[in-house]
C-alpha cells in the first residue's frame, strides 16, 4: 500500500483513475478510504481519484496525538501539496466534511470545488458527550467490537440495516467498524467529540460547496445541513432519500452522480 509520510506519521492513500482534474476523498469517523469505493470506481474514468485514511484508522499510522481538527486539516493540506494536486475538488464526509470546511476556510486555493456529506459546522451536541464517550470507554478496553451494535444504527440510516438483500453489505461494514484500532480509533473519537464548531466562518467560505445530506441519518440529522447551506453563500443542498450517516455506502448511486452533476459544472 503507498503511504506518504505527512506531518511525521505515515498516511495510508491510493491514486486511481485519470482526467485533468483531481477529486480528493476524506472519510468518516470509524470507517477508512473503502467508503468511497463505488464513487472512485465509477468516476475515475474522468478523473484521478485520490483517497486517503486518517490517522489512526484504516491503513495510516497510529500517532500519539494529533487527532484534533486543525492537525488533521493539516494533513490534507500535506496531503494535497505532496501529491501536486492542488487545486482539486475536495469530498469529506462526516469528520473528513469538518476538514474540508477547514481546509476551504485556511487554503481555499488548494480547492476548486468542496463536497460535504453528513457533516456539520457546529460543535458535538453536549447531550451526545456522555454516551459517546461511554462507547469510546468500552471500545478503548475492550475493542470496537464490544460496541459496533451500538454503533451501526448510528453510522447507517434504518432502510439499509433492514434490507435483507443488503445482509452481506450490513455484515461487511460492521467487520470493518469492528477491525478497527482500538487506540486510533479512540483517540479519533476524542477529537471528533471536543472539536470547536466553525458555524459562524461559513460566510467567509467562498469555494463552490454541495451539502449532501442523508433524510434518515442522526447522526448529523438533515437541520445541520440545512443550516449550512443557509450560511454558504451560492451553495447547492441535496437530499439523499432512504440514507443515513453513510450515504456513499447506503445509496452509491445517488450520491456519485449528484457529485459529478455538481462537478460537471465546475470543470474548467
Amino acid at each position: 500500500m503507498p503511504y506518504l509520510d505527512i506531518n511525521g506519521v505515515k498516511l495510508h492513500y491510493t491514486d486511481q483513475g485519470r482526467g485533468p482534474e483531481t477529486i480528493v476523498f476524506s472519510h468518516g469517523l470509524l470507517f477508512s478510504d473503502e467508503m468511497f469505493e463505488a464513487q472512485v470506481a465509477s468516476l475515475s474514468d474522468r478523473y484521478r481519484c485520490i483517497t486517503f485514511d486518517h490517522r489512526g484508522q484504516g491503513g495510516s499510522q497510529v500517532a500519539a496525538d494529533g487527532y484534533d481538527m486543525e492537525t488533521l486539516t493539516d494533513d490534507a493540506i500535506q496531503l494535497i501539496e505532496q501529491l501536486k494536486v492542488g487545486p482539486c475538488h475536495f469530498v469529506g464526509l462526516s469528520m473528513g466534511g469538518f476538514v474540508g470546511m477547514r481546509l476551504g476556510l485556511r487554503k481555499s486555493k488548494l480547492l476548486k470545488t468542496l463536497t460535504l456529506i453528513e457533516t456539520t459546522a457546529d460543535p458535538e451536541p453536549k447531550e451526545n458527550h456522555v454516551r459517546y464517550k461511554l462507547l469510546n470507554f468500552f471500545a478503548r478496553w475492550f475493542g470496537l467490537k464490544a460496541v459496533v451494535g451500538k454503533v451501526m444504527p448510528i453510522m447507517f440510516g434504518h432502510t439499509f440495516l433492514n434490507d435483507d438483500g443488503r445482509r452481506a453489505e450490513q455484515k461487511r461494514w460492521r467487520n470493518a467498524i469492528a477491525a478497527g484500532d482500538r487506540i486510533g480509533v479512540t483517540r479519533a473519537v476524542n477529537g471528533v467529540i471536543y472539536r470547536d464548531g466553525i458555524y459562524d466562518q461559513l460566510p467567509q467560505l467562498s469555494v463552490p460547496t454541495l451539502i449532501l445530506s442523508g433524510e434518515e441519518d442522526v447522526a448529523t440529522t438533515p437541520d445541520k445541513s440545512q443550516r449550512m447551506h443557509d450560511a454558504i453563500e451560492g451553495s447547492k443542498l441535496v437530499s439523499i432519500p432512504k440514507a443515513g450517516h453513510s450515504a456513499t455506502i447506503e445509496a452509491p448511486d445517488v450520491v456519485t452522480q449528484a457529485i459529478a452533476d455538481f462537478l460537471q459544472v465546475h470543470v474548467t
